[in-house]
């Protein structure tokens, strides 16, 4: 059998009682209400001495992920990302040889008119 110290088995060593005031609920705080596109309403409490500024417009909620502001009646929209592009979008980019060709030869116009036109092709 071994022995140890008077604390008894399953309790914390050192611990007291928890009460409101040690999980900080005894401050006074604010309630401010954050709603998404889709409707849902997700609320934080901040300290009643924080300044009107501090407190963000905007947060993502955690329900949908979305935007979410405190403007029940307009919240903000989710941002528009570019869709990725496969590769045969890119294939359809890309300039015909006509296009191509046009290029080339403005730019060795430019390079002529550069050099006093002495580039060979």
């Amino acid at each position: 059998m071994s022995t140890g110290g008077s604390a008894i088995r399953g309790s914390r060593v050192g611990a007291g009682p928890i009460g409101e005031q040690d999980h900080g609920n005894h401050a006074p705080r604010v309630r401010v209400s954050y709603w998404d596109e889709l409707g849902n309403e997700t609320v934080r409490y901040f300290s009643a001495d924080i300044a009107e500024d501090d407190i963000p417009e905007t947060i993502d909620c955690p329900v949908s992920g979305l935007p979410a502001g405190r403007d029940k009646n307009n919240p903000p929209h989710p941002e528009k990302h570019e869709p990725y592009k496969t590769h045969l979008a890119y294939v359809k980019e890309r300039r015909t040889h006509e296009e191509g060709a046009k290029l080339l030869e403005e730019a060795l116009e430019k390079l002529r008119a550069r050099r006093g036109g002495s580039v060979a092709v």
